[in-house]
């Protein structure tokens, strides 16, 4: 098969290689599937980068994330599955095969029915950003009904943050950086949308919701946000956060916090437990049948140019998801 790979940590343009792996076979209790989309994501490229430590294996195909067909499966696994289309999650992680190649062979839970409606560029976002998104918004309970604050809403988690908890009948409150984001976040649903450089954003979320507060905050940059957020979320609220990159190690106010009874989620998406995950994948696949998730594509590849395309992501001027196209 035709994969990118690398042996080393570093530059993309220094490590990675792209040639012919030998071709493997599903083992038991694996599928393997005809990747046609790979998405990459800010962790791939800081994992290739030597951000996430050293290589685990001798050598590493990368992307987690990724859609295409069953093409054979394993000893334990229905032949029935042989020609579903999928998208897969987790393929990279504490795995030396990624979705950076033609094939990829994983356990069966890994690959995911995709509904018909639902095309190989959509099911190529799904893995870690969606499935992010979802479980930032939804993992404390329904938000039907509820006011919902997205930090970074043109964000690639931030959008589908939007349109998840839309779909699930929230109000939703995007902070963005500038005008072009902004009109991102609205595109994706935002019902009021705060630019957090020339606006007051606790006054904005105050007006908004008439003084009560945003019931749930899905967050990307929790320390650097946090003198906002604890101010914006009402008492037995819930701050969702993903990220906090600006200020790793944020002090917290705790007693601020605890007397307005407020759950603090920090989440990983590759760390999900079967049970959450489950209630996820429902959730995604609700989502999809109705159409409800929209991506935003900000740039596209093939394999010759993965170089490009880390170099793409790693740039941080990309808004939307970088793909792989491999068919």
């Amino acid at each position: 098969m035709q994969a990118v790979w690398y042996s080393e940590t570093g530059p993309a343009e220094k490590v990675l290689q792209r040639g012919a792996q030998g071709d493997s076979m599903p083992g038991a209790g694996e599928v393997r599937v005809r990747i046609h989309v790979s998405g990459i994501n800010p962790s791939d490229v800081k994992a290739r980068a030597g951000a996430r430590g050293p290589l685990q294996f001798p050598f590493q195909i990368p992307h987690s994330d990724g859609a295409g067909v069953i093409e054979s499966v394993g000893a334990g696994v229905s032949s029935s599955r042989v020609g579903e289309r999928v998208y897969v999650w987790n393929a990279a992680w504490n795995r030396p095969m990624g979705t950076c190649a033609d094939y990829v062979c994983l356990p069966s839970e890994k690959a995911v029915i995709l509904p018909d409606n639902t095309n190989f560029t959509l099911g190529a976002c799904i893995g870690i950003p969606v499935m992010t998104a979802c479980h930032a918004v939804m993992a404390d309970g329904p938000v039907e009904k509820k006011t919902v604050l997205v930090t970074g809403g043109a964000g690639t988690v931030g959008r589908f943050a939007i349109q998840l908890a839309k779909w699930s009948g929230a109000r939703v409150i995007a902070t963005v950086s500038g005008e072009a984001k902004a009109a991102v976040a609205r595109a994706a649903g935002a019902d009021l949308v705060v630019n957090y450089r020339t606006d007051k954003v606790i006054e904005r979320v105050q007006e908004f919701t008439s003084g009560q507060g945003v019931d749930r905050v899905v967050e990307v940059e929790f320390g650097g946000n946090l003198g906002t957020t604890k101010q914006v979320v009402k008492s037995g609220g819930v701050i969702a956060a993903y990220g906090s990159m600006g200020d790793r190690t944020p002090a917290l106010p705790f007693y601020e916090l605890m007397f307005k009874h407020i759950t603090l989620r920090v989440l990983l998406v590759y760390l999900l437990s079967d049970v959450e995950r489950n209630t996820v994948r429902a959730h995604i696949d609700g989502a999809l049948k109705d159409d409800a998730l929209t991506p935003m594509i900000a740039a596209r590849f093939g394999l010759d140019d993965v170089v490009k395309a880390h170099e793409a992501v790693e740039s941080g001027s990309f808004v939307g998801n970088v793909l792989i196209d491999l068919t």
